[in-house]
């Protein structure tokens, strides 16, 4: 399934840190894996920890930036 999400710069910047950490232990992967596997994590975790984590995120304004002219 495709889907289009809005995140901080920071955010997006940590994937290629994680990308780049999984090159280097000989496995490369792709940003949807990364984004998948924390899924994973996040539903094993328990409420308490999966609300904690929830809150720690940033909110960020939805939709698209506006066009640069």
């Amino acid at each position: 399934m495709r889907d289009t999400f809005t995140m901080p710069r920071e955010d997006y910047q940590q994937l290629a840190v994680l990308k780049q950490r999984c090159l280097d232990a000989g496995l490369a992967v792709k940003k949807s894996e990364l984004v998948r596997a924390g899924l994973l994590l996040l539903a094993s975790e328990p409420t308490k920890r999966l609300l904690a984590a929830v809150k720690a995120v940033e909110p960020v304004k939805t939709g698209r930036p506006p066009k640069s002219k």
